[in-house]
């Protein structure tokens, strides 16, 4: 089997890897776009990046492990069953990351939405070292394994708390993000918040679907710096056609709204929206946004001496989803088990 270090090195081989011009890999990213439309290149790309240098930096590696005490090689390896999602490019990512870096097996249920990225990469460290094959698996039906990491929706995290009620597991829901705007952002903030809406077409649960501004905001000028930066995306045809039937909705039911042209402001109670609509509530004080958000729905907040603008599509490996700790779980299986 791989030893701590041999997995480490594996991993920083992947990241130059991922970073290069390699032919098979631009063609495995073409098709990748091409199995799904929300995959557009810049987004493939964005997402490449953000994991090479957040997750794969070999300096970052070897803290994070130093930090949880992960041994070189495991007493007892145990099997992790992974249900990934398929909302943005590699979003389960991280999950086999936490597995594999622990020295655990796992096998992977793919979304059909996102089935090519990482099949390739784990491919490509097979064939860099042959052991991977007995460490990663990928099936349709997730039986026998130890443990069990799933995110979903909000119904299908009620199928998976049922089917692995018995295992240790972690169950992954619905969550959004939000981001409080104090009135005096610049430009340069206020680009880097366009970040944190558009990226992904905002279907991520760590982009902003909602924003809280104070009462009298001028919203122009931030219509006018997210239409600068964004507006080529109303010309993917998927997004165009989520803008459109959201602005025909608006306009029926005489709701007031703003648009600059590729997406729609709306005054909404509710921190989650649909694809091309940005949600927007007045507030006086900090303290009635915090009263009123709900800590099951909220995966991260930008602004206001929280998470910086720009920030909330570049997690560290720290910034773990619903602030459960993955590498802590599995850290604590072995005891988990034994009880």
């Amino acid at each position: 089997m791989l030893n701590l270090q041999e997995r480490t090195e594996i991993l920083t081989r992947l990241k130059d890897y991922m970073l290069s011009g390699d032919t098979g890999w631009k063609n495995i990213q073409r098709q990748a776009a091409e199995n799904n439309a929300w995959f557009i290149p810049e987004f493939i790309t964005h997402a490449i990046q953000q994991i090479a240098h957040n997750f794969l930096d070999r300096e970052k590696l070897d803290a994070w492990t130093k930090h949880y005490n992960i041994p070189p090689l495991q007493d007892k390896i145990y099997n992790i069953g992974i249900v990934m999602a398929g909302n943005i490019p590699l979003v389960g990512f991280f999950d086999f990351l936490c597995a594999f870096i622990s020295g655990h097996s796992q096998t992977i249920k793919m979304s059909s939405k996102d089935n090519i990225l990482l099949k390739h990469l784990t491919d490509k460290m097979t064939e860099w070292k042959s052991e991977m094959g007995a460490l990663v698996q990928y099936a349709e039906m997730l039986k026998g394994c130890d443990a069990y990491i799933a995110t979903g929706s909000n119904n299908s995290a009620r199928y998976f708390n049922y089917y692995f009620r018995k295992f240790p597991h972690i169950i992954r829901k619905n969550r959004t993000s939000v981001a409080i705007i104090k009135g005096n952002e610049t430009t340069a903030d206020l680009e880097k918040l366009a970040d944190d809406v558009y990226l992904y077409f905002g279907m991520g649960c760590r982009n902003v679907t909602q924003i809280y501004v104070p009462r009298q905001y001028d919203f122009v000028p931030l219509l006018d710096v997210f239409r600068i930066k964004y507006d080529y995306l109303i010309e993917n045809h998927k997004y165009k056609h989520n803008y459109d039937f959201n602005l025909a909705m608006h306009i029926v039911n005489q709701k007031f709204y703003m648009t600059n042209g590729s997406v729609l402001l709306s005054e909404n109670a509710s921190p989650f929206s649909p694809v091309s609509q940005l949600n927007y509530q007045f507030y006086t004080t900090p303290d009635e946004i915090y009263a009123h958000l709900s800590p099951e729905e909220i995966q991260c907040i930008a602004g206001i001496e929280k998470l910086p603008f720009g920030a909330a599509q570049a997690p560290s490996l720290y910034d773990y989803a619903d602030d459960v700790d993955t590498m802590l779980f599995l850290q604590k299986l072995a005891d988990t088990k034994a009880a």
